[in-house]
């Protein structure tokens, strides 16, 4: 609003989360409705999907450190305490002088004098029991100490959480707000050090990532491009992606505009890498929206396959027209759901169909930070039944010597290799040519984690 003071980061992650229900609703409308109200967009985007991500550990220490359990304190004080605790725990650089002041300033704001010297007893009860905001995992009592990152964490002076080496589900689901059923299936099939690392990668702030648009530019012409605009930026090992080192907004970096770029996870652009479209291929997406990969397969094709796209979330698919039409490309039609069969029936038989499925998210925890509140081994048996049926539809409509594409952003093996396991003993006529299952990583070069199988028809 004009004339209206900016408020902090803290003020606008209190608000988000004040309106937040990690069941009900999602936290990025409600930010995005209120980023404009600060200078600090980045930093209340951090606290707010920080804040969101931990949730369950940030109650869990205000419950045993200030011994007042997080549903019996009242709603307008709870999120200013959260921020402050999550701020205490995994921002060390931040003193906590300016954690508490603030925290006590925005009670202020909401509450009288009781409430403020609530918050300020809860938070200074807290941090008392603090031995150490930022010590090496390898020095520091796994029951006393919350991770931050692979090697640091925040220790405090008495244990509150499980045993690791009595029950090493417990104990991560604890210290990192994971849901225990799916600790422990991880854990069963990836052993105790890979789910570690799922889980450090599960709750790392992402890193940005941009795909070039190789009909218009090069890496390395547009990494020149954005240092020329002040964007600090590195190259992936091969070369293909762009890593953005200071976050700035998306919409706002040079080349933006004129298409030159497209924001993807490394993880996501391998399904097309792998399928490598041709030129003269016809091609369905048949999940299209927002219409990433869609782009991604008329690049690699250097606009000149025929790219039927389509996707049953109408809303959704105009986000693919916008940025078909942002990137200059010509070769993707769009079509709707419900006309699919009929420009199937004209063009098809397809020599590639590329099914990014609809999944549980299990292996993009840190992007879809509802996901760990919402997905359980229900939700997940009736997507997976959803992908098998559209599996079944591309059986359809790839031609002998055709592939499909099977892709997902989870690592639940459910919907992957198993899912694509049966799908073979159905469809005798198909066979799998590559399958690759990609672990989330909280390394230098972060990335996703995801599948994506190769299936052939062979007659």
């Amino acid at each position: 609003m004009p004339g209206q003071k900016p408020k902090t980061a803290r003020a606008i992650a209190v608000d988000v989360l004040r309106q937040f229900d990690p069941k009900r609703n999602y936290a990025s409308p409600i930010l995005n409705t209120l980023l404009a109200r600060t200078q600090e967009k980045r930093r209340a985007t951090d606290l707010v999907f920080g804040c969101v991500r931990n949730r369950p550990a940030i109650d869990t220490v205000i419950a045993k450190f200030a011994d007042c359990p997080a549903q019996r304190i009242p709603a307008r004080l709870i999120n200013i305490i959260r921020v402050a605790v999550y701020e205490l725990i995994y921002s060390p650089a931040t003193p906590e002088y300016s954690i508490v002041n603030e925290a006590v300033e925005n009670a202020k704001a909401v509450g009288g004098r009781k409430q403020t010297g609530f918050v300020n007893a809860v938070l200074r009860q807290i941090n008392r029991h603090i031995t150490n905001r930022n010590i090496l995992l390898k020095e520091a009592d796994a029951g006393k100490t919350l991770p931050q990152a692979p090697e640091t964490g925040c220790e405090f002076d008495s244990s509150f959480l499980p045993e690791p080496t009595t029950s090493q589900s417990d104990y991560l689901s604890a210290a990192f707000s994971l849901p225990q059923w799916l600790i422990t299936d991880w854990l069963g099939k990836f052993g105790p050090e890979q789910t570690r690392q799922i889980c450090f990668a599960s709750n790392r702030s992402p890193s940005i990532y941009l795909r070039p648009n190789s009909l218009k530019t090069t890496t390395q012409q547009l990494v020149e491009k954005l240092r020329q605009g002040d964007v600090d930026v590195e190259t992936t090992t091969d070369k293909t992606m762009i890593k953005i080192k200071a976050a700035r907004a998306v919409t706002e970096l040079v080349g933006f505009e004129e298409g030159l770029f497209v924001v993807q996870d490394v993880t996501a652009s391998q399904a097309v890498r792998i399928l490598a479209p041709q030129t003269g291929w016809k091609i369905l997406d048949l999940c299209a929206a927002p219409g990433v990969k869609t782009t991604q397969l008329a690049e690699t094709a250097a606009d000149s396959a025929i790219i039927i796209a389509t996707d049953i979330d109408s809303e959704r698919l105009r986000k693919v027209k916008e940025n078909t039409a942002r990137l200059g490309i010509n070769s993707v039609k769009i079509v709707t759901y419900e006309d699919i069969e009929m420009q199937a029936a004209k063009i098809g038989p397809f020599d590639a169909v590329l099914l990014d499925v609809p999944c549980s998210n299990t292996g993009v925890l840190a992007k879809r930070i509802e996901a760990r509140y919402r997905v359980n081994p229900n939700t997940i048996g009736k997507l997976a039944k959803i992908q098998s049926e559209l599996l079944a539809t591309s059986a359809t409509l790839v031609k002998p010597q055709g592939k499909i594409c099977y892709s997902t952003c989870s690592i639940q093996s459910c919907e992957n290799s198993e899912l694509v396991k049966d799908f073979l003993l159905r469809y005798r006529s198909f066979e799998l040519e590559s399958e690759k299952l990609i672990l989330p990583s909280a390394e230098d070069f972060d990335y996703d984690g995801g599948y994506i199988a190769i299936i052939t028809r062979h007659h």
